[in-house]
């Protein structure tokens, strides 16, 4: 679970965040609500999952629930990487 976080924190960071943000980051941020990632930026975090753990994301799946905070996005790769 913290490798997985980590990941997608330095993702985040790395790729969709402008510099001054991404030492501010937790687990537990909203990351839309939050304003931290807008749909685009979603979007290729999503793409980013799917490449990094090896799982498909379907429509249905791509819920705020379940991408809400880095803490949510974990938990629901780990439900689905025990159902695949």
């Amino acid at each position: 679970m913290l490798e997985m976080n980590k990941a997608i924190i330095n993702y985040i960071t790395d790729e969709l965040l402008n510099e001054t943000l991404e030492d501010n980051l937790e687990v537990d941020d909203d990351l839309l609500g939050g304003g931290i990632l807008d749909s685009m930026g979603m979007m290729k975090l999503i793409l980013f999952i799917e490449k990094e753990f090896g799982v498909k994301v379907p429509p249905e799946d791509m819920i705020i629930e379940n991408f809400m905070t880095v803490s949510h996005i974990t938990t629901y790769l780990e439900k689905k990487i025990k159902l695949d």
